[in-house]
């Protein structure tokens, strides 16, 4: 990846066929810690011509050395196969080895970052949504779902919470994109034993269309609006007097990510050979 750093933005760029392919399309993006390192996880799904989901990924980005790993998302299916999770993954929301994923329309899916798997030939190929006999890839690493979490929501994004003193909280905000203004944002705790729900919270419409992604910090909550082939839009304030901010995000944006050690707000464009992964300083956002 390419690593251009500017005093309004940080911006890591796509250094191959991953910045103008249709097949496959960025979405998600939260940041965690992979041994030891600060890590950027932006995920990735496949469609065929048809627009029909063929796959998921989950790019792992080394963000101090602009270097990258994938990591093939899957589920197991009645005996015990592993089949490509055909999702959205429209956001991403990091814990630990717990890595939830936005199912638009199927809840919310938890995949286990602690047991990745190496998987060779036929099975890597077909993890990655791939068809025919190519000689790549010859092996895939692999992250299989451990549970799906039904939310009484569309799922589009999923983003996390964070006190005022960002201090990282066990709450998510899932959201809805509609292209109407009665898209709502939910505030929940996550789950931490088996038998757990994502508990709700507070419940809320903004009345912004076309929402891609919602963080909090302290009582300030963040908004992305997509604004097809223009520059996307923040909104950010209290969650009954959101109101636009100047700062613009990437042409289609998405999903949003707070980053307290690295001070950035994080979003990314979707849209083939505008692609970028994009950090903010807090400093650009009033934080």
């Amino acid at each position: 990846m390419l690593r251009r750093r500017r005093d309004t933005h940080d911006d890591l760029r796509w250094l191959s066929a991953r910045a103008w392919t249709t097949r496959w399309y960025p979405q998600g993006i939260d940041v965690g810690i992979r041994d030891g390192r600060r890590t950027l996880a932006v995920s990735w799904f496949r469609q065929d011509p048809t627009g029909k989901h063929l796959a998921s990924r989950v790019v792992l980005i080394d963000h101090d050395r602009a270097r990258h790993i994938d990591i093939a998302l899957a589920i197991e299916d009645e005996h015990g196969e592993l089949m490509p999770a055909q999702i959205h993954t429209g956001g991403l929301a990091w814990f630990e080895d717990r890595l939830f994923a936005a199912a638009t329309g199927q809840g919310i899916w938890e995949f286990d970052l602690s047991d990745v798997r190496r998987v060779r030939g036929r099975l890597a190929r077909r993890l990655r949504g791939m068809s025919g006999r190519g000689l790549l890839p010859r092996t895939a690493l692999v992250a299989v779902r451990s549970r799906v979490h039904p939310v009484d929501l569309r799922c589009s994004f999923i983003g996390r919470a964070f006190d005022a003193d960002g201090t990282p909280l066990r709450r998510v905000l899932i959201g809805e994109y509609l292209r109407n203004d009665t898209g709502r944002i939910g505030e929940y705790s996550i789950p931490e034993a088996s038998d757990d729900v994502f508990e709700p919270h507070d419940v809320f419409a903004p009345g912004i269309p076309r929402m891609q992604g919602a963080v909090r910090w302290g009582e300030r909550f963040f908004v992305s609006q997509s604004s097809l082939m223009n520059p996307g839009r923040l909104w950010t304030g209290r969650r009954d007097a959101l109101t636009r901010h100047a700062v613009p995000l990437p042409v289609g944006c998405e999903d949003l990510a707070l980053d307290p050690e690295g001070r950035m707000l994080w979003s990314l464009g979707e849209h083939p050979r505008h692609r970028v992964v994009r950090g903010i300083p807090f400093g650009s956002i009033g934080l």
